[in-house]
């Protein structure tokens, strides 16, 4: 009986999971009655209006530094995710994010500088719209106007900038060929420490903002146009001086387009109460300025040609060339009017390859040269010696649109 009583039990055990299984209910094809689907039904339709980009750029590089081949290497130059749609007819948002950037939290805006852009646009009317978040600085000219995937190597003025800044902004479109746009920004993600370090003459505004006003214009059935910026950065106050201590920027960005062949030419002019840009402070050893040094001006010409030869063969040139001044050295050595710290000189030849008609990827070789001359009086005063770097490049460049 005991050997019964137990084959018996062992078959319960064995028909238990299977008289479960026969309470649940079989899901039917689009029955989401027991299997939710991460995303709700009702929010699907959103994907619609919606879209994901990696935007790459991806290269073997040899490197040169003052005519000798230093190394060669493969590089991630540009990854930066992107996310962008419509939550709503008049409601859109924006967010990118660089992986090729250290993650770390800001000081001022409490977001990391990896992030690029996080703001959400209001259309509150056909020509009129408002936005809030963290956004593109809209500086102005057409170097900065780009992917930065499709930029190879940024002038000096573009290259030291905060571009990334927490802010409102205004647009209104006059015509659809012209549109102003007002911002209100952060001035800097940095702390005024951080920045500029202990300054004996200044000290922190209380409102630390930047003022940008773009115009974009179109002429001549869209052959020539422009992308001209004014902006005004409240960084400081002299206490010396009892004065404001900021920073004032004018782009003036241009192009021409002649059917296969565009050019588009910018000129840039910083001018700044504390070295903002940094580079003239860079130059200088710390035991003269261990500080920002004061009234320096910053003046670029960025000059970019491309000819589309065919629809899968580009050919591009950009050359650069990028003053730095010091207004406020006061050395007796120095010759009169010579305010000259620097000269950058840069030049990009470039073929790209577009292999496939429906997909927004190209494959590149350039060579990327950068020269820097420094004037007499900045050698004898600083030490510092004039140079030269480059790099060959193979690779590819792609918005990849993953949805």
């Amino acid at each position: 009986m005991k050997a019964i009583y137990s084959k018996i039990w062992i078959l319960a055990i064995l028909f238990l999971p299977v008289a479960l299984m026969a309470q649940v209910k079989e899901p039917q094809a689009g029955d989401t009655t027991y299997y939710k689907t991460l995303i709700p039904a009702e929010k699907q339709n959103l994907l619609k209006n919606m879209s994901m980009i990696a935007n790459m750029r991806f290269a073997l590089r040899n490197e040169f530094q003052d005519g000798e081949y230093t190394q060669t290497r493969f590089s991630n130059e540009q990854f930066r995710l992107e996310i962008k749609g419509k939550v709503h007819d008049r409601v859109y948002f924006r967010f990118r994010d660089r992986y090729t950037r250290a993650q770390t939290a800001e000081s001022v805006d409490n977001l990391s500088r990896s992030t690029d852009l996080a703001f959400v646009r209001v259309d509150l009317t056909d020509k009129l719209s408002i936005a809030g978040g963290k956004m593109c600085a809209d500086w102005g000219a057409y170097e900065f106007d780009y992917n930065p995937i499709d930029i190879y190597e940024y002038s000096d003025i573009i290259e030291y900038a905060d571009n990334f800044l927490t802010g409102a902004q205004l647009a209104y479109t006059i015509t659809p060929k012209h549109q102003l746009t007002f911002q209100i920004l952060d001035s800097r993600t940095k702390t005024f420490d951080e920045l500029y370090g202990p300054q004996p003459n200044f000290e922190e505004s209380k409102m630390p903002l930047a003022f940008v006003l773009n115009w974009r214009g179109s002429f001549f059935e869209g052959k020539f146009n422009t992308i001209w910026a004014y902006a005004f950065h409240n960084e400081a106050k002299n206490t010396l001086l009892d004065e404001p201590g900021g920073m004032n920027y004018i782009a003036l960005g241009n192009q021409l387009k002649l059917g296969k062949f565009t050019v588009e030419y910018d000129y840039k002019w910083s001018q700044e109460d504390l070295d903002r840009t940094h580079i003239v402070s860079d130059e200088i050893p710390d035991d003269l300025y261990s500080y920002a040094v004061e009234k320096t001006v910053y003046i670029g010409h960025w000059l970019h040609l491309y000819y589309r030869v065919s629809p899968k063969v580009n050919l591009a040139f950009v050359g650069m060339v990028d003053i730095a001044n010091w207004q406020d050295d006061l050395d007796p050595q120095k010759p009169t009017g010579d305010d000259n710290i620097r000269k950058a000189y840069g030049f990009i030849p470039t073929v790209e390859y577009y292999p496939f008609k429906d997909l927004n990827l190209r494959f590149y070789a350039n060579f990327v040269g950068r020269s820097y001359v420094y004037s007499d009086n900045a050698k004898n005063r600083f030490g510092v010696v004039d140079h030269n770097n480059g790099r060959f490049a193979i690779g590819f460049v792609t918005p990849l649109g993953i949805f």
